[in-house]
């Protein structure tokens, strides 16, 4: 699967995920399930797949995932989803744009606007909050200032308001 992505020097990063021909419903349009594996790639493709996952080569625009210490897991701990309106499946990726719309102590807030890629229509909008969490020790962990300082350029206002 071949994806692209660009960043515009703004406070987004945009990540073109294409659509499969299993993620359409019987009305044609992108199934909502499929919606919240669309933004994972779209996420793990701006910021790295989890630390010892993925493979070598891996283009990634900002490494957030991918050089966290030993041990370190990036969890799901909350998604956000607002359909705006159908995502139809088309033979094209669909743009979606990434950015942060919180830091907080232990968590982040990944935030995501998802267009039709021939329209250019914006279809939803999201949030995923990630929590950092140690295996080792059970505990939930704080975001160090090197890594709020790696994020500070994405930082922008969530699109739910």
């Amino acid at each position: 699967m071949a994806l692209d992505s660009r960043h515009d020097g703004g406070t987004r990063l945009t990540v073109n995920v294409p659509m499969r021909w299993g993620d359409m419903d019987a009305y044609g349009h992108i199934n909502n399930v499929e919606v919240l594996r669309i933004l994972e790639e779209a996420r793990i493709h701006a910021f790295g797949p989890p630390s010892g996952t993925g493979m070598p080569g891996m283009e990634v625009d900002l490494p957030i995932f991918s050089e966290l210490p030993e041990g370190t897991q990036a969890l799901v701990a909350e998604h956000r989803v607002r359909y705006l309106v159908p995502l139809n499946y088309r033979n094209v990726p669909a743009r979606i744009e990434v950015w942060i719309s919180s830091v907080k102590g232990a968590s982040i807030t990944v935030a995501y606007a998802i267009f039709d890629p021939v329209t250019d229509v914006k279809c939803a909008i999201a949030e995923t909050v990630l929590a950092f969490f140690h295996e080792g020790s059970g505990t939930v962990l704080r975001i160090a200032a090197e890594k709020k300082a790696q994020l500070a350029p994405l930082l922008g206002e969530s699109d739910f308001r």
